[in-house]
């Protein structure tokens, strides 16, 4: 069964990623045609990118790395679940994300995103950064906003249509994680 990973991308204390995480996965967790997990950033603790050699070499010499590796590897797919800070990314996603190169190639990525406006700036740059890692991406994307879909900027309550979005990232996810495993096989 195809596996996606919805990695929260955010380590920040009493950060939002958590519940909007935890939404992605009971929504997919109902559907039934794929397995998925939860990837907490916290649980890694990667430090800022150590290691001496470019990750496109793949000869990662320490154990945080190599941990790191062993997981993503073990996915078809991504729901990348992105806070946006100062137009972009979290830092720490990025860097969990620049830790790697092999395991990410020829497998695709969803997103939901969240912040002031969506997240979706976040998203942009997340999208440049999958072409060069070989993911294909897929168009539809949720974005939450803080003003719409947090009471208080905190506490997480989505504005109706938010599942239907969700339910078509995941279709296209689960359809393009499921076709690139052909090309991994004959790679």
């Amino acid at each position: 069964m195809t596996k996606i990973a919805i990695i929260l991308g955010s380590t920040r204390p009493g950060r939002n990623g958590e519940a909007v995480a935890q939404w992605v996965y009971d929504i997919a967790s109902k559907r039934g045609d794929a397995e998925y997990e939860i990837v907490d950033l916290k649980d890694y603790e990667l430090p800022h990118l150590d290691e001496p050699i470019p990750p496109s070499m793949g000869q990662y010499t320490k154990e945080h790395t190599l941990a790191w590796s062993k997981k993503i590897a073990s996915f078809d797919g991504y729901v990348f679940v992105t806070p946006e800070y100062n137009h972009s990314t979290s830092g720490v996603l990025k860097n969990a994300i620049d830790y790697l190169y092999a395991e990410w190639n020829n497998k695709a990525a969803g997103f939901v995103s969240y912040g002031s406006v969506g997240g979706t700036r976040a998203v942009e740059h997340l999208r440049l950064v999958m072409g060069e890692l070989q993911v294909a991406d897929v168009r539809a994307q949720v974005a939450f906003g803080l003003y719409t879909d947090f009471e208080n900027y905190t506490t997480f309550k989505p504005a109706a249509g938010h599942e239907d979005v969700a339910n078509t990232m995941l279709d296209q996810l689960v359809a393009w994680s499921t076709a690139l495993k052909t090309v991994r096989e004959a790679s």
